[in-house]
């Protein structure tokens, strides 16, 4: 219990130092403290990702649903994050482009990474048969992984994009950020990965509840 109310002592910390320092672009304004929240949620939607991919593998290996649960999970939890990604990249997107959707090629691919991982809810949700159901959502979340480093590391570099592609390191690979923002910076990533962590527990317990009731 303790951990949880250092986490939110610690998020907490991090929204006021967030708001205490200047703007991490001074060209953009305000609006770029955005870029504390925009980049963490990001960065969670890729791990959930790679988790459920992981999981998706030992549940081919191992033939344990307990495995496809955790994909299952993982995966939502991901798509949870995509979505917050794209709203915050929107509001990002009205303040300095006018709108809130441009078809920006990062716009563009994060779209197309809602519309792959949605359709792997709606596999889930098409199959009765759990052993069927955890088989093909496994594969599934393998062949949909694969996509996730073109669609939100090399597509948006390859097509000219609005989006700033040096916020945090520039073209010769070195960290831009003064040491305040970048500690700060630092700190949200931490955050939110230790509540990505928390939540995912927390729905991993809510799942094995959930199927004890049913078997009861």
């Amino acid at each position: 219990m303790w951990w949880k109310i250092l986490l939110l002592i610690w998020i907490c910390g991090v929204m006021v130092a967030v708001f205490l320092l200047p703007a991490p672009q001074s060209q953009l304004g305000e609006i770029s403290r955005i870029f504390f929240f925009h980049v963490p949620v990001a960065w969670i939607a890729v791990l959930a990702f790679l988790i459920s991919f992981v999981f998706s593998l030992l549940y081919l290996r191992k033939k344990d649903l307990i495995y496809d649960a955790k994909a299952s999970i993982a995966s939502r939890l991901g798509l949870l994050f995509v979505i917050l990604a794209t709203i915050s990249g929107s509001i990002f997107a009205k303040s300095t482009w006018g709108t809130f959707w441009n078809w920006d090629p990062r716009e563009t691919s994060i779209f197309i990474l809602l519309l792959i991982y949605g359709a792997y809810f709606a596999l889930r949700s098409a199959v009765e048969s759990e052993e069927r159901r955890a088989a093909l959502s496994s594969v599934y979340a393998i062949l949909a992984f694969i996509t996730v480093p073109f669609l939100v590391f090399v597509v948006p570099r390859i097509y000219q994009s609005l989006h700033p592609t040096d916020s945090v390191i520039n073209v010769k690979l070195h960290l831009q950020m003064p040491p305040p923002i970048l500690i700060t910076f630092i700190a949200s990533l931490l955050g939110f990965t230790l509540l990505f962590i928390w939540i995912f527990k927390l729905e991993f317990e809510i799942n094995k509840m959930s199927n004890k009731l049913t078997e009861e």
